[in-house]
């Protein structure tokens, strides 16, 4: 039987026990060997046994001394901390005979043997000693030594030590003893620490031995400063040894015949191990630095030892303790364990719904609800316990573990396996899907499954089908990972249980529960053990701090299989029967305002997201302006903790606080896998203020210490508080390097104590007490309490009022030069800088350089940085820094690494939108060949004169009555003479020079076409002004009357019968006739020849003004250059293959835009002929176009919607009629409507589908789009044709017209979203027309003017050698000029190009058709104009989406029109029908509104047909109608107010 020792410090038991106290006093020492008892119980366990057999001596007993002159002293651990501060529990893995302390010390005993016999010489001592040298007592001391409370038995020992201290030093063996004492350490298995209070740990030699350096301490003696030391010195214990010769573990008669020699000669056991058998041979010949005396120590040279600063600021504050949160209060209805929750809800309330699982679109898919969940995990439980194996061998036992394999987009199948798991008490281990089979994450993830023992694993049947396979179709081998036995958990699979089988539910314990993987630094894996009363405490403490009540509703955004979105949306969820709304990762890359939406249509009370979903959706705001968020008591931000999540917080506020969003609902939290939930911000009472914010200093926190920043903004870091700790839990802020508190001014590791925590990682006993097993210590090294902490992780401190700010990560901390850096602080620094606008999908990486003293200095690189290394990735910037460099960060490297971002990558103003700027252009002009006219002749003046003198006869005009008769042609040769003859009475009558503006006041016919280059030819200034109407003088004069004041007109050229009405009584009523310019009728003209025709000096001089009034009342003027009127003819003529040959049928008006330059410019350019027909011809007589163009065998013809929609409500019927009369419209190719606005595809498929009886292509209709007004001022610009569409068959050079569907929704938030046709909330968009040559449009922010992304939506903005030149107003205010054409983008490759704004918004999208170029198409989709859209709500809501919606209500609404007032929305609708149906459209309408656009009418106006007004080009004048409802003047049949 061996001797026990008694202990470091303690007098050796007499010798006469009795067997049974020798036995008690062996399994006593094998239980502190093993770490099983502290070093205290142990010994007050061993003094109590030897209580009546010990002699109570104040003394030094002389057996003692006599022993320890005539035993060799048997070595023990190095003093340390009590083991009471450091093990806690018990040592989880089986006994091992291996690892018996007797073997270890009898290899030990014939080492030390060995070494007496060789008399080994040793060096005289000496008082110097090297820097690097310690003395026996530093060697012997821990380095962090502290005194704690002595016991009357430990000044006992003490004294025994000191007298024995001088004999023992004479011998060669006592130094051996004491150098393998000082450098001993203790082990996770059987040695302790303790604070240098004379208690020494009893520990194995052998382990000793084991984390032994023996060539930095084996040191010789200080002999003289030892031995003068008294024997009632109060503090020996610096130097502990045994006072007798006994070994641990063996007897002094022990037998030596179990003893074999080894090569060398050692005897030792037959059972000792190699590497105890090299430390053996190692302490033959132990190494140790020669003295100063015999050498020049170079170390101090080889080693740079870092001197600190001495202005860096260090701690001031006092010793922090530990901070508890509320008491955990108790709940009568709280169930002894989550799955008797389960079985509650589940038997009670089986109706209520669990989880909803989302789509790929973000639609509920299903709804799991708690009786479904309930018998769908009891038949799973049955299942792996019953009906996997035999009945005498079954696969599954209570405890074994089982890997969960789920996506992320299937929560449902999830939530049932891991709660079957629970009952069937297996323990469940969620793990990411596998991807490929050489997954560098997978490999560690299988070394954690293959460390827990797991063989079988549950997965879905579609996950298990998408799993790699081998040819044989079996599941392939995961490299690093076991053999696993894939279980599919689907319904169709599980047996249903008997009636008579129930899961034991037992109350919370210990047991484990669950294991989450977590990732650590090195990319190594570790599993978290999560016991069963853990689990259950985080639910209720989540409970109390979160304020769960039963019923309500959390969108879940985080991955539910580990963290905060398992504990809130699987565990506490079912714990206190809420109804969660999983929404996936995949959902939320499509749709980034998914979980919004989900909270406001299903009214949740808590949302938990991170950061990254709060950016996301601020991009994404637009889409949904309908959206409410004032359901929301807490927005969750589980990432709280990062220092980037202040600024994601504050602009998710400021965005969606007009939505309903509380500020005191955002509430940020700290988490980590060991601790679980650290902290959280409980929501706030309204109106209270927030919780400040810490503005720290930088530098400060590279040193470890808490300042307030005073420098610039760059080397401040804000951070927020992540709340209070939380319910029954207690925190305290620990020194990473060790367990000593930090000051209330110092950074610290954040500890966490409480019962909802991790409990070890599985497997890794060592690294379980270094996380789950802290005691605190105090400046003096007392341990604060017996209560054990467990390290977050998470670097923070504890602020005013308790509240907990996190500051960084322990994985993430970069210590260069001494001082401590953040990796997302430096993240953070990075991108708050300016010039480092954002960084998109893409990371930026801080890394830095690691030394070693023996090996040199080696880059650390993460598996990342070296595949970039080897040439794998291309990093897009690498910033290389050297130490010599002054800067903050030196020896460091910053990568900014750009993943899948393509060159055309761009932001929209700090945002990046797309892969591919959103642009497309025309086809490039190319050169001009040298015998094209337009060589010769730059100005239509020009041109005009050159073909009245080449082809004289060439008809270029000719217009047609009502009657379709021709009234007047205009040959090339008639319109030069009587443009001729204009210009000479504007010089004889009107007295005007160069430069004069000329109202050009006549109807659509060919005098206005010669009045205009009869301007030209006089070097006047024409501007062509639509004549006012006879009958409604009072409307239509004042207009006239503001274009002439605006334009300063000094002539106004006009008919007789148009002349005599602007002097008329009933004009003067409306106007002041006797202030009207100089009036010159041109119906009789004198024959007089033009001396000259004038010519401008340059083509950038002015050609016209071209006025309008847009549907919102606003009177627009641009300025036309002589440049700009050839570049447009110019790429019509191409467009349109317009040659004089070609002949082509206008019914437009004349007055403006297109319709301007189609009727008077283009046929002079290209030569071809016009065939003018007066749109107001048409109300007398419907048939006049379409007859025209049947007759004339028209292959081209232009028209208005408005032509378009009379010909279909007044012909659609009358196909047999148009028949009949012989019209056919077989030999139409191009039917184009000119339009300034959206196109209108139900008008346009409608006209297609009526006369398609009648010859009419399908393909032959399409729209053309020109610029319209900006609401940014009060005289905006009318600009000029942007594109023009023709189909495949006319140009040959560009595909047919293509169509999208987009979200109704999304466009109110100025998004365009795809959906597939007959969605809800979808709205056709036809292409919008192809571009013309020469042209570029591109699709801007109007806000921060930056370019957006292929299909973003954007204003439309246009290069083109025909942009107008600016506006034309009274006081020529160059700034709106410069902003509305002259205006350039704020960033990219095209910012110093000269833009246009259309005022229209709009998007391009690159299609899969391909040009006559061979390239891609890319179209443009017109949506709307600004200056139009309704802001209700703060939504843009485009008239045209609700007049449509109002005119599909009823059949008896001819005609709607919507506009607001006083916030109120207004809907006009024409009635048709008999005034009793006046009523029944109210409710028809509201309802229409509110249901499709979710507004609110304030009051619906029924009138009488012919109301609204519309203009000639079809367009609703909005405004002139809202002017005459607050006017009175609509006499309406019935008004509804809703108000």
């Amino acid at each position: 039987m061996a001797e026990p020792p008694g202990g470091n410090g303690a007098a050796s038991p007499p010798a006469g026990l009795p067997r049974e106290v020798r036995e008690q006093l062996a399994e006593l020492e094998l239980e502190l060997s093993e770490g099983d008892i502290t070093q205290k119980g142990y010994e007050k366990k061993r003094a109590k046994l030897l209580a009546p057999y010990f002699p109570q001596t104040q003394g030094v007993d002389p057996g003692v001394q006599k022993e320890s002159r005539n035993q060799t002293p048997a070595p023990s651990a190095a003093p340390a901390p009590s083991s009471s501060k450091y093990h806690r529990g018990r040592s989880g893995g089986a006994r091992d005979e291996r690892y018996r302390s007797d073997i270890h010390t009898e290899a030990v005993q014939a080492a030390l043997a060995k070494h007496k016999e060789q008399k080994m010489a040793l060096p005289m001592p000496t008082k110097r000693r090297s820097t690097f040298v310690q003395s026996p007592a530093d060697a012997c001391t821990p380095p962090d030594t502290s005194s704690a409370s002595e016991d009357e038995g430990s000044l006992r020992r003490q004294a025994a030590l000191s007298a024995a201290l001088h004999q023992s030093l004479q011998n060669a063996e006592s130094w051996i003893n004491r150098s393998i004492q000082g450098s001993s350490t203790s082990s996770s298995a059987s040695s302790t620490l303790s604070h240098g209070e004379g208690k020494g740990t009893s520990g194995s030699l052998a382990d000793v031995f084991a984390n032994t350096r023996i060539e930095n301490f084996s040191v010789p003696p200080d002999v003289t400063a030892t031995t003068s030391t008294p024997a009632s010195s109060t503090r020996p214990s610096a130097i502990d040894l045994p006072p007798s010769g006994i070994v641990k573990g063996m007897h002094k008669s022990s037998n030596r015949s179990s003893l074999m020699d080894t090569a060398d000669g050692v005897p030792v056991s037959s059972r000792v191990s190699t590497k105890i058998q090299q430390l053996l041979n190692t302490l033959k010949r132990p190494k140790r630095p020669p003295l100063k005396e015999f050498f020049v120590d170079d170390f101090e040279e080889i080693v740079e030892v870092p001197q600190p600063d001495p202005n860096q600021p260090k701690p001031e504050g006092r010793q922090m303790t530990p901070v508890k949160g509320e008491p955990l209060g108790v709940v009568c209805n709280w169930p002894p364990a989550l799955e008797a929750a389960l079985q509650r809800w589940g038997t009670t309330q089986a109706k209520c719904p669990c989880l909803t699982a989302l789509d790929v679109t973000g639609k509920p898919v299903y709804t799991l609800t708690y009786g479904k969940l309930w018998s769908r995990s009891l038949k799973l439980a049955y299942t792996l316990l019953n009906k996997l194996g035999t009945k005498n061998e079954p696969v599954l036992k209570p405890g074994d573990r089982v890997a969960l394999v789920y996506p992320n987009n299937d929560p449902v199948m999830f939530m049932v396996a891991f709660y079957g798991c629970l009952l069937a008490e297996v323990i469940p281990v969620p793990i990411e899907v596998p991807l490929t089979r050489k997954d560098a994450g997978g490999q560690q993830i299988g070394f954690l499954l293959g460390s827990c023992g797991i063989g079988l694993a549950l997965t879905t049947e579609v996950c298990l089908k998408g799993l790699p396979k081998t040819q044989n179709g079996e599941i392939v081998q995961f490299k690093g990972w076991p053999r696993l036995k894939w279980v599919v958990t689907d319904s169709k699979y599980l047996s249903k249980s008997p009636k008579d089988w129930q899961p034991n539910i037992s109350n919370a314990g210990t047991e484990p529960a669950y294991i989450e993987y977590k990732t650590s630094k090195e990319g190594s894996v570790m599993g978290v053990t999560v016991s069963r009363i853990a689990m259950l405490s985080h639910c209720q403490a989540l409970s109390q701090a979160c304020n769960y009540s039963e019923g309500e509703t959390i969108v879940n955004v985080l991955d539910f299989k580990k963290d905060a979105g398992l504990w809130h949306s699987m565990l506490t969820s079912v714990m206190n029967k809420l109804h969660t709304i999983s929404v996936p990762y995949s959902v939320m890359k499509t749709c980034p305002l998914s979980w919004v939406q989900r909270v406001h249509t299903h009214k949740a009370k808590v949302a938990l997201v991170k950061c990254r979903d709060l950016h996301w959706a601020m991009m994404a705001h637009r889409d949904q302006r309908d959206v409410s968020l004032s359901s929301l008591r807490m927005l969750i931000v589980t990432d709280g903790a990062n220092p980037w999540s202040v600024s994601s917080c504050d602009a998710f506020l400021s965005l969606f606080q007009g939505h309903g969003l509380k500020p005191e609902a955002i509430c940020p939290c700290a988490t980590s896998a060991e601790a679980m939930t650290v902290a959280i911000r409980r929501p706030g009472v309204p109106g209270a203020p927030l919780p400040g914010r810490a503005i720290l200093s930088m530098n400060g926190l590279s040193y470890g210490v808490i300042r307030v920043n005073t420098e610039d903004k760059n080397s401040a870091l804000t951070v927020q508080d992540v709340g209070h700790v939380m319910p029954g839990g207690m925190m305290c802020i620990v020194k990473p390097e060790g367990p000593q508190l930090c000051k209330t001014d110092e950074i610290g590791e954040i500890c966490v104590s409480s019962r909802a925590g991790g409990m070890v990682y599985y497997g890794l006993t060592g690294v379980t007490k270094n996380t789950f097993e802290v005691i605190p210590v105090n400046s003096a090294g007392s341990p604060v309490g017996d209560v054990p902490f467990v390290r977050s992780g998470l670097m923070g401190f504890v602020g005013p009022g308790s509240l907990v700010f996190v500051v960084g990560k322990i994985d993430g901390m970069l210590i260069v030069s001494g001082r401590r850096h953040n990796a997302d602080d430096i993240v953070a620094t990075g991108l708050a800088v300016e010039s480092i606008k954002t960084v998109y999908r893409g990371r930026l990486r801080k890394y830095d350089r690691i030394s070693y003293k023996t090996q040199g200095s080696y880059w650390y690189l993460p598996d990342c940085f070296r595949i970039i290394m080897l040439g794998s990735l291309s990093p897009m910037l690498l910033f290389l820094y050297s130490s010599g460099m002054r800067l903050p960060l030196p020896s460091s490297c910053i990568l900014f690494l750009a993943i899948g971002v393509g060159p055309a990558s761009v932001m929209v103003g700090n945002l990046v939108a797309g892969k591919r700027i959103a642009q497309a252009a025309g086809r490039d002009l190319g050169q001009i060949e040298e015998n094209d006219l337009v060589r010769k002749h730059q100005f239509l003046s020009e041109i005009l004169q050159w073909r009245a003198q080449a082809t004289p006869e060439h008809m270029l005009f000719l217009l047609l009555n009502a009657k379709g008769a021709p009234v007047c042609t205009a040959t090339c040769l008639q319109l030069h003479k009587r443009a001729e003859r204009i210009a000479s009475i504007l010089y004889e009558k009107g007295h005007l020079n160069a430069g004069d503006n000329v109202v050009l006041l006549y109807p659509p016919g060919i005098e206005l076409i010669a009045a205009f280059y009869g301007c030209l030819y006089a070097g006047c200034i024409p501007v062509t002004v639509r004549p006012p109407h006879a009958q409604n003088l009072t409307a239509t004069l004042p207009t006239v009357r503001m274009i002439v004041d605006v334009s300063k007109a000094a002539c106004i050229l006009t008919s007789q019968i148009l002349m005599r009405l602007l002097r008329s009584r009933e004009a003067a009523s409306a106007v002041d006739v006797k202030t009207w310019p100089t009036i010159i009728d041109t119906d009789d003209l004198p024959r007089k020849r033009l001396p000259q025709v004038y010519k401008p000096p340059t083509p950038e001089m002015l050609a016209y003004l071209d006025f309008s009034v847009s549907t919102t009342g606003m009177l627009t003027g641009v300025k036309m250059s002589h440049a700009a009127v050839s570049a447009l003819c110019r790429a019509i003529k191409l467009q349109c293959e317009l040659y004089s040959t070609r002949q082509i049928a206008i019914c437009l008006d004349p007055y403006c835009g297109l319709g301007f330059a189609l009727w008077c410019l283009c046929s002079v350019y290209s030569g071809h002929q016009s065939i003018l027909i007066p749109p107001m011809e048409l109300e007398s007589n419907l048939f006049l176009w379409l007859s025209t163009v049947s007759q004339y065998k028209i292959r081209d013809t232009f028209c208005s919607y408005s032509v378009m929609d009379m010909c279909t409500k007044g012909l659609g019927n009358q196909v047999d009629v148009l028949k009949a009369r012989g019209i056919h419209l077989s030999g139409v190719r191009t039917c184009v409507v000119v339009a300034e606005e959206r196109p209108r595809v139900a008008l346009t498929q409608s006209f297609s589908k009526l006369f398609k009886d009648i010859g009419l292509s399908t393909r032959a209709v399409s729209t053309t789009f020109g610029s319209r007004v900006n609401v940014a001022i009060s005289c905006i610009v009318l600009g000029v044709l942007k594109c023009l569409q023709l189909p495949l068959f006319l140009g040959r050079d560009g595909p047919d017209p293509t169509t999208v569907y987009v979200d109704l929704k999304s466009l109110r938030h100025d998004r365009v979203r795809l959906v597939e046709r007959g969605a809800p909330q979808s709205l056709l968009l036809s292409e919008s027309g192809k571009i013309l040559p020469g042209v570029k449009v591109i699709i801007v922010n109007p806000e921060t003017k930056g370019p957006v992304g292929d299909s973003h939506l954007g204003e439309i903005w246009v290069n083109s050698p025909h942009t107008a030149s600016g506006y034309y107003t009274i006081y020529d205010n160059e700034t709106l000029q410069a902003d509305h054409f002259n205006t350039r983008l704020s960033f990219g490759d095209a910012a110093q190009t000269l833009w246009a704004r259309t005022g229209y918004l709009g998007f391009v999208r690159r299609t899969e058709l391909t040009a006559a170029s061979g390239e891609r198409h890319d179209a443009l989709y017109v949506v709307g104009a600004l200056d139009e859209t309704l802001e209700l709500r703060g939504l843009r809501y485009h008239p045209i989406d609700i007049e449509t919606s109002v005119s599909r209500t009823h059949r008896s609404i001819a005609e709607c029109a919507v506009f607001t007032w006083t916030n109120l929305l207004v809907v006009v609708v024409e009635l048709c029908g008999c005034e009793q149906e006046a009523l029944d459209l109210v409710p028809l309408v509201t309802n229409v509104v509110l249901e499709e656009h979710y507004l609110i009418v304030g009051v619906v106006v029924v009138v009488d047909p012919g109301v609204i007004p519309i203009n000639s080009r079809g367009e609703k004048q909005r405004m002139h109608l809202r002017d005459s409802f607050l006017a009175d003047q609509l006499d309406p049949i019935y008004v509804a107010y809703n108000m």
